[in-house]
């Protein structure tokens, strides 16, 4: 059986965070920023300079997301942090317009992209790396944590690219309610860590 361990993306762990983001999907050339910066900025952006963002952003902390290894080798990856530093959350109508919670608020944290490499999927790591997650987001004064996956039950996704947001079925497994529908495919879910 594999040893999995789960760990914060700190700046002695960059080049593993690299290795989680380039085995399979969008990571490679997303670098894990599609939520950090504007659509203006993005477009503006190569692959090299989005691996510099997030480079500053790890050396810089607090860590940004949380890298998961199987037998020592980095295999997955999630961004979690609070949604005030995730600016295009901020900016898609659909979370805005049903959210719960102030959008100014620290204390509101979201779970908004999970890598796994190929190699990798099918073992459950998305699970494992929520669960993570959520006890980070508690350990750092999370109230509440939200997420918005989507939901392949709908028919509308095309590939497994599309689930970066993760999948509505594991965050419900981990305790999230949903909160609203936008789309058939995408959900808004939460998690309330108050005591």
């Amino acid at each position: 059986m594999a040893e999995i361990t789960i760990e914060p993306a700190t700046g002695d762990r960059l080049a593993d965070a690299e290795h989680a983001l380039t085995g399979g999907g969008d990571g490679r050339s997303c670098q894990c920023q599609w939520w950090t910066i504007t659509n203006a900025e993005w477009q503006r952006t190569t692959s090299d300079d989005r691996a510099e963002l997030l480079r500053t952003e790890i050396e810089t902390g607090p860590p940004p997301a949380l890298i998961a290894y199987v037998d020592g080798e980095p295999a997955g990856w999630v961004r979690v942090g609070p949604r005030t530093r995730q600016v295009r959350l901020g900016r898609t109508k659909s979370f805005v317009a049903h959210s719960e919670e102030p959008w100014d608020d620290e204390a509101v944290w979201a779970v908004s992209c999970f890598v796994v490499r190929n190699e990798h999927r099918g073992a459950g790591l998305n699970a494992l790396l929520l669960d993570a997650a959520v006890d980070y987001a508690r350990m750092n004064g999370a109230r509440v944590v939200e997420g918005y996956p989507k939901d392949p039950a709908s028919g509308r996704t095309k590939s497994s690219s599309e689930l970066f947001h993760g999948v509505v079925s594991t965050f419900e497994a981990a305790g999230f309610r949903e909160v609203a529908r936008p789309r058939p495919d995408l959900a808004i879910v939460a998690l309330d860590l108050a005591p």
